[in-house]
């Protein structure tokens, strides 16, 4: 009789021997690792698993023991071990992670029920070892079974739907948003079973209530595809197929997905993200590389998805996830890189070292992931890649708590980001970024209405201008924050615009800087050029959670050209978070008035005086710094039809 091993929930061996197995940890463990793994294993890489906390002579004898004992459990001749590695008998144990594994890639709808009656629980649920290596292949491993496991109930369900089984099919997708509450797919699922069952209302209150939690958590729309759905259960038609989200991009293309902080301390997750923004910087910076933008891939932040659709959403080949764990002076930083189109690990390491080797070791990620998509890249290119922002910990410290902050919207955040940035400018006089994002508070808090001294604002700006375009003229980032801060807090469009084009060509895709120019195009009057570089900020961060100042700066664009009805429209689809609001606010009562849409227009400045009760047409100039008159002249005249104070 074949051993039986269950990896769904509680672990449990079936079958003859093997009892003692699960009573320890160690063993249940080393035995789930050998069976999920299937192929031989390096004795190191077993030791280093699940006594990494031990010392290493320690370490190897309580592997020797643990397989002595895992071998008088189950027999001499299930184990195979040599003098480098370990591996089961074929066909030994069978479990149900390999029969699940198995009957998904099947297409018949009786293979696929067995599947999912096989996911009644967490992978290896109860077995916890306190051993960070094992921390982190478990975690990994669940979130692939997750996922896969999502794709079984997903497509199981779109089969009992077209067979006529609703009620089964939305009990599947129930199932499926339970293990991950924003995979859409599950919802159009849903939505297509109520549907089908009569039931339109409760289809509706389900798409509503998704887009609203997409609003509020994420700042972004449902996808096109989950709204078809939604307008196909109000009109009565039948379940569409799923379309392609998005086409990969013909070149290299690759998503940085948040890496996981495995510290013991939560209040890390600054230092985690920070180490992920940098990665990401210098991937921005090759010509050759399609990159997400930061703040699209950090949408997925705790979130349980599968590669693949993470692939399909984003339009790209590849991606990058990972942990770290700092402890005290030292630092570990784990890596995987995955073909999103297969689902495939092409390339996995973990780098150790000091604080001290912080930059040496983000430089070693970048240059593997690099190495593993393109390994014929003159390494020069890589090289050009590479930036070291600055020689003190403490001040890099500083600046990545000050990202933190600044990512917030909030006043406080932005007071804290501010003096963070300002202490690591302090720690070291040459940190150009510091600089920059100390200018970018700026921005934010005029936008905002935060500002309490503009005239010391204005010459606090110019002067970290001047700073960074004497220390930074390669670094994007710090041209970008202090370009835009130059336009908008100082006024000077030429020269601001002239600090984020250089951002630009020095990194193509960092998507900050394609919308930063998109705004202050628009505000020197060249509509088309605006629109065309606030959409490339778009593609390169579709799930932005700033998307809402994306779409409001498109809306602006529309309004210069004249195209009221598109400048409105583009003002409302935005999500109800308040970053730059007056602007959505102003550019939709401006048109709705030249319109000749009274009402609208009233009800808009309304809404706007909430924002900010104090806002009069004579301060319009101050707040909205637009180069061409002709283009004042009309947004003024907009809002003061629209009914602001004069």
């Amino acid at each position: 009789m074949t051993r039986y091993l269950k990896l769904f929930g509680r672990f449990d061996l079936s079958g003859p021997e093997g009892k003692g197995v699960a009573a320890s940890a160690k063993l249940s463990a080393l035995l789930a690792f050998l069976v999920t793994t299937g192929k031989p294993v390096a004795r190191d890489q077993l030791t280093s698993l699940l006594w990494g906390s031990h010392f290493e002579e320690q370490a190897r004898q309580n592997f020797r023991q643990a397989l002595a004992r895992l071998r008088k459990a189950l027999g001499p001749d299930v184990i195979l071990a040599d003098d480098q590695s370990v591996q089961l008998a074929p066909g030994a144990i069978a479990s149900d992670l390999a029969e699940f594994q198995s009957l998904m890639k099947s297409s018949a709808a009786e293979d696929l029920r067995r599947a999912a009656t096989l996911i009644d629980g967490d992978l290896m649920a109860g077995i916890d070892l306190r051993e960070e290596a094992w921390e982190e292949w478990l975690s990994s491993e669940r979130r692939r079974c997750g996922n896969l496991a999502c794709d079984v109930l997903e497509r199981l369900g779109r089969m009992e739907l077209v067979g006529g089984r609703p009620g089964e099919a939305l009990r599947l997708a129930e199932d499926c948003i339970r293990r991950d509450i924003f995979r859409e797919d599950a919802h159009r699922l849903a939505i297509g079973a109520f549907a089908a069952l009569g039931r339109k209302s409760e289809a509706i209150k389900h798409y509503q209530h998704l887009a609203e939690r997409l609003k509020q958590e994420l700042g972004t729309a449902p996808e096109p595809a989950t709204t078809t759905a939604y307008e196909n259960a109000r009109q009565h038609k039948g379940v569409a197929d799923e379309p392609q989200l998005t086409t990969p991009s013909r070149r290299p293309s690759i998503a940085v997905l948040p890496f996981a902080n495995l510290s013991t301390d939560p209040e890390q997750d600054y230092f985690t993200d920070g180490m992920v923004d940098e990665i990401i910087t210098a991937l921005s910076r090759l010509h050759w590389l399609f990159v997400v933008a930061r703040n699209s891939s950090f949408a997925y932040k705790g979130r349980n998805i599968d590669v693949k659709q993470i692939g399909r959403e984003l339009g790209v080949r590849y991606v990058l996830d990972g942990s770290v764990r700092r402890a005290g002076n030292r630092l570990r930083i784990a890596g995987q890189l995955v073909d999103a189109t297969t689902g495939n690990a092409i390339w996995a390491d973990r780098f150790e070292g000091d604080m001290a080797d912080v930059f040496e070791l983000q430089d070693m990620v970048t240059s593997q992931v690099v190495g593993a998509i393109a390994p014929k890249l003159e390494q020069a290119e890589i090289e050009r890649s590479r930036r070291k922002p600055t020689e003190s910990l403490d001040a890099y410290d500083y600046f990545l708590r000050g990202q933190a902050e600044v990512h917030k919207w909030t006043i406080d955040g932005n007071h804290a980001a501010m003096a963070y940035f300002y202490k690591a400018a302090e720690l070291d006089s040459q940190f150009a970024t510091a600089f920059g994002m100390a200018a970018r508070c700026y921005s934010q808090a005029k936008a905002q209405g935060w500002l309490r001294d503009p005239v010391a604002a204005t010459a606090e700006v110019q002067r970290l201008g001047r700073i960074v375009a004497e220390l930074g003229p390669d670094d994007p980032i710090a041209l970008s924050a202090a370009g835009m801060a130059i336009a908008y807090v100082v006024g000077d469009l030429d020269a601001g615009y002239a600090m984020i084009e250089r951002s630009v060509a020095l990194s193509p895709n960092f998507a900050q800087a394609w919308f930063f120019s998109g705004w202050v195009k628009a505000w020197m009057g060249e509509a088309d050029v605006s629109i065309s570089h606030i959409t490339r900020a778009l593609q390169l961060s579709p799930h932005d959670p700033a998307i809402s100042n994306m779409r409001r700066g498109i809306a602006f664009a529309y309004f210069i050209a004249g195209r009221y009805p598109e400048a409105i429209s583009a003002a409302e689809i935005v999500s109800p978070l308040q970053q730059n609001a007056i602007f959505g606010l102003s550019t939709s009562a401006a048109s709705a008035a030249l319109l000749g849409r009274q009402a609208e227009a009233e009800r808009m400045v309304q809404a706007l005086l909430k924002v900010d009760p104090a806002l009069l047409v004579r301060d319009l100039r101050q707040r909205f710094p637009m180069k061409r008159d002709e283009d004042f002249a009309r947004w003024e005249e907009g809002l003061r039809r629209a009914g602001l104070p004069e």
